[in-house]
């Protein structure tokens, strides 16, 4: 059964086919069977140009459990980037570390390590 879970986004950034980068201009996000992946029902991330042609596209299938973690790693480096860019607008100071209540990326990278 399809879902008809299709969410679309402007997506300023870069994406990558083959050895060749190309502008983006929009992101779908969908929640339907896999196509390529050996899985069920998965959220799909597809990253598109659609000026380019057809295979200015890059494409993810995660389980929706990736999907979650996925959005929690963006939350938390959003948060800590936009504490990062108001210590630089506020104070003109960078601020070296984490934001308060978040992990450093050496903490990150050492806490996937353990895992």
């Amino acid at each position: 059964m399809c879902t008809s879970i299709v969410e679309i986004a402007r997506a300023e950034g870069m994406a990558k086919r083959g050895n060749e980068w190309f502008p983006l201009a929009q992101a779908v996000v969908a929640y339907d069977h896999a196509r390529h992946a050996p899985l069920g029902d998965v959220i799909t991330l597809d990253f598109l140009n659609t000026a380019l042609g057809a295979d200015a596209r890059a494409g993810v299938e995660l389980t929706l459990e990736t999907a979650k973690e996925l959005r929690a790693a963006l939350d938390r480096a959003i948060a800590a980037a936009e504490f990062e860019e108001a210590e630089v607008r506020g104070q003109g100071v960078r601020y070296g570390g984490a934001a308060p209540g978040r992990s450093t990326p050496l903490e990150i990278g050492l806490s996937l390590v353990e895992k």
